[in-house]
């Protein structure tokens, strides 16, 4: 991820290599454990049914989403924050924050607990993530933050292809519970080693204050979207509730995008969007991520309850394909500018949708691993390596270079919004079918994976190509972790 920390880093006095690469190892600790929790969430979710077994799969999605619409809204501002009051501060406050609502989470109660407490692990996720980006490019020449940048954003493209297996084996053997709790010891090694390596800086310039007023309306009117979506089998999409709930939305989105257009330190700078490449990356960014995490919840479902697999064998399942996209994602990020974003990002949602009707056409209710499933996520996985990193690239090349930053936060948030989207209609399309809709029911998330994916496709055609390459565009050495983590993804 790349996030508004980044816009105004100061070298430091002196180069030491050392100190520099002992810094990112640290920051990277932390940022491995929030990354690998994200993409463990979604194998943790068929076993907090079984413990909850009275709450339905559209309350259960909370779980995803809510942490997922606090930590996009937090993202931006969070960074602001850190330039100003101090990264190393911030970093550890947010570190402090993830591992204690971590032990919360694991301790939960009760669903309602379980979600309070992730609403809290976003706020500790959001101020971590882009104070440690910061810290650690502030440690590096500008001549190296090229490869300072591509090591960090290794760590979430790492984090996101072992978290279904090494989320399934924790679960196997333990039970969801720690996939939480694992993060505490880690929590602490970050702390310990961190606290007296680390050195604070701040922003010679951190411009005005965050706006944190637009936070509560952008999580609102994102939120009540959701809502409406994930209740829509249970309510109907003509009951009063439904209704009031994208109601309740518009009105909070439309404030939000109001005052974002009149505060001097927006939630999300809507004066990007001016720019032809950023408007119509970030639109397809969106539909994209809608089609990625629909993709890991879909996946995960069919898995444990079509072809009923344990939570150990549906995570060394899904496993092929985020490994592929982080592999094909380092590789293609190199190459986007001298092949085109024209051709990067439409052959990779050919592929991405080539998996998906693989799925949709030859997927039954008895397993067969060989033929259907790896042909699946190899073709999924190369699309999503060959299409994420095109995106984000895609999206700040147009921008002045003081404001790649900037834009490259505005659009991890607009893809973060999109999988909570992704998530919900997912649970909405799914519902609660019976042993003989199943297939029926699975084929429709397969076809919104499409849909999202085609979008996407056909968006990226008109985008312009830039004559020339800009050396040191984050975006294009920024964004492998983004191509496969849900935080990211998913969520989360």
């Amino acid at each position: 991820m790349t996030v508004n920390a980044v816009a105004a880093v100061q070298p430091a006095p002196a180069w030491d290599a050392r100190h520099a690469w002992l810094t990112l190892g640290t920051t990277s600790v932390a940022v491995f454990a929030a990354s690998l929790d994200t993409s463990i969430m979604f194998m943790a979710f068929p076993d907090i049914g079984r413990t909850f077994p009275d709450v339905t799969r559209a309350d259960l999605s909370w779980v995803i989403n809510a942490y997922t619409i606090v930590f996009a809204a937090l993202l931006v501002p969070s960074g602001r924050l850190a330039d100003r009051v101090g990264r190393k501060k911030v970093f550890f406050t947010g570190l402090a924050i993830f591992v204690a609502s971590s032990a919360l989470c694991g301790a939960a109660p009760s669903v309602e607990a379980l979600i309070g407490a992730r609403v809290l692990q976003a706020v500790g996720g959001a101020l971590l993530f882009p104070a440690s980006l910061a810290l650690v490019l502030n440690e590096f020449p500008q001549s190296k933050r090229a490869a300072a940048i591509g090591a960090w954003s290794a760590v979430g493209a790492l984090a996101a292809a072992l978290g279904p297996s090494f989320g399934g084996i924790i679960i196997d053997l333990l039970d969801w519970r720690w996939a939480f709790y694992i993060n505490i010891p880690v929590g602490i090694f970050a702390f310990a080693t961190g606290y007296r390596l680390l050195r604070e800086s701040r922003a010679d310039d951190p411009g005005d204050q965050p706006d944190l007023v637009g936070v509560p309306l952008l999580i609102v009117g994102v939120g009540g979207l959701a809502l409406g979506i994930v209740q829509s089998e249970e309510w109907g999409w003509t009951d009063p509730r439904t209704l009031g709930s994208f109601a309740v939305a518009a009105a909070f989105l439309a404030l939000f995008v109001l005052r974002c257009a009149t505060h001097p330190a927006p939630t999300l700078d809507l004066t990007l969007f001016r720019e032809h490449n950023f408007r119509l990356a970030n639109v397809a960014t969106f539909a994209f991520a809608i089609s990625f995490s629909a993709m890991f919840f879909g996946l995960v479902q069919f898995l444990v309850y079509v072809w009923e697999y344990s939570i150990l064998e549906a995570g060394f399942s899904i496993w092929p394909g985020p490994l592929t996209a982080s592999v094909v994602a380092v590789i293609s990020s190199r190459y986007t500018d001298r092949i085109g974003y024209r051709v990067m990002l439409p052959a990779g949602s050919i592929l991405f949708i080539a998996g998906s009707l693989w799925l949709m056409l030859f997927a039954e209710t008895d397993p067969d691993f060989i033929r259907v499933w790896i042909p699946s996520a190899l073709l999924t996985g190369f699309g999503v390596g060959l299409a994420m990193p095109s995106l984000s690239s895609a999206a700040v090349r147009g921008l002045p270079p003081n404001r790649y930053a900037v834009g490259s936060a505005v659009n991890q948030t607009i893809r973060t919004i999109g999988s909570v989207f992704g998530v919900a209609l997912a649970v909405a399309i799914l519902g609660q079918p019976t042993p003989a809709e199943v297939l029926e029911a699975f084929d429709r998330i397969w076809l919104l994976l499409i849909v999202g994916a085609a979008t996407a496709g056909m968006v990226s055609l008109f985008l312009r190509q830039p004559v020339s390459s800009v050396p040191g565009v984050p975006g294009a050495v920024a964004t492998p972790s983004s191509a496969v983590a849900p935080e990211s993804a998913g969520g989360s």
